[in-house]
């Protein structure tokens, strides 16, 4: 079994540092990645390719990737479950 918080936690920590470091590394290098940055940009509002969008993408990162981590870990959980349920009937 996973802890649904623990693996939510993990993924949103890697996300938003993720998106973070993307976004300085777009900063650094404009025709870097621009797609990306668009698509980045569609689905956080508030997000940019400034300094101030890597602190938006660090926090909406965290925050998606910790929904995404906990519905992910929680679903193994439920399925784990119900598989242990047809191997021993007794649980």
């Amino acid at each position: 079994m996973l802890n649904a918080k623990n693996f939510g936690l993990s993924i949103g920590i890697i996300w938003g540092v993720c998106l973070f470091v993307f976004t300085l590394i777009g900063m650094a290098f404009p025709e870097y990645g621009n797609g990306f940055y668009s698509f980045i940009e569609d689905i956080y509002f508030i997000y940019s390719k400034t300094i101030f969008g890597s602190f938006v993408g660090l926090v909406f990162g965290f925050i998606d990737g910790f929904i995404g981590g906990y519905l992910i870990a929680w679903l193994y959980n439920l399925l784990q479950r119900r598989e242990q349920r047809k191997i021993d009937p007794a649980q």
